[in-house]
């Protein structure tokens, strides 16, 4: 569900203090009030992550309004473009966007071609599947076969693959597309961010669908939760990031955030039995 997206809970309001990354004082300077907009890439359809509000159709979500906060702290605003994965990747790197934020979870393969934050989500995966036969999935072997439903380039359907599936790829789709496909047949699993499905199903609670309890898992591009992306080698911009990320978790809002978009503390580390840890394979 990589788009993973519907406008399904209201926006919130957050009252944020401003601060200077760079000069530790209390107010703004002339020089921070002059600085360009940080170019933000996200996709605009993952909920909660960046979606739009059905009733505003203004871009908000967890990811969305976590960039923002990060925006305030830096005496800047925030321009987001929306585009696929792929796309979002491809801005980053030729500096077309300053960064790129959309449940990137911080890989080792990420970091060679990236600068990434530290983490200000902590999360593990799950598989959706039909709730009246499992859509036939009862352990990891029997994968091997099955139709699943990711976006191209992603770590879900390159781990699909690797465990014999059949892809089926959409191109940054809303959500209601991939719980429809899975539920009438044209697909049969959905590999993703656990929250993030769990939110999807209780929005939607006659989809036909559920999560395999028993299969939840992580992977060697995720374990170490989901970061801001930046181009290789801004250290400068990752520096004030981090610092920006720091504050916001010290003084509450990391857990705020969380909390209105996930109905948990996601900034932290979760509690629960994983079935399996996959190295994936590209």
């Amino acid at each position: 569900m990589k788009a993973r997206h519907l406008g399904w809970f209201k926006l919130f309001g957050l009252a944020l203090v401003f601060g200077l990354i760079l000069t530790g004082c209390g107010s703004k300077s002339s020089s921070s009030a002059t600085k360009k907009p940080l170019v933000v890439a996200t996709s605009g359809t993952l909920y909660p992550t960046s979606y739009h509000d059905e009733k505003t159709n203004k871009l908000t979500g967890f990811d969305v309004q976590i960039v923002k906060a990060v925006g305030k702290k830096l005496g800047r605003k925030v321009t987001f473009k929306e585009m696929n994965v792929d796309g979002q990747l491809t801005a980053v790197k030729t500096g077309k966007a300053d960064m790129a934020a959309n449940d990137f979870g911080i890989s080792p393969a990420r970091k060679k071609e990236f600068t990434l934050s530290t983490p200000y989500k902590h999360s593990f995966n799950s598989i959706m599947v039909r709730s009246k036969d499992d859509s036939g999935i009862h352990s990891w072997a029997d994968i091997k076969g099955k139709r699943s439903a990711g976006e191209a380039g992603t770590s879900y359907q390159a781990l699909a693959k690797q465990l014999g599936a059949k892809l089926v790829n959409y191109d940054n789709v809303s959500n209601d597309v991939y719980l429809k496909d899975v539920k009438n047949g044209k697909t049969d699993m959905i590999m993703n961010d656990y929250y993030l499905q769990k939110l999807a199903l209780a929005a939607t609670p006659h989809s036909g669908l559920k999560l395999l309890s028993n299969m939840y898992f992580t992977t060697n591009e995720d374990g170490s939760g989901v970061g801001i992306l930046m181009k290789h080698g801004n250290t400068k911009l990752e520096k004030q990031v981090n610092k920006a990320l720091a504050e916001l978790k010290k003084d509450g809002t990391l857990k705020k955030i969380s909390e209105k978009f996930y109905g948990a503390d996601v900034s932290k580390q979760p509690n629960v039995k994983i079935s399996k840890n996959f190295t994936v394979k590209r």
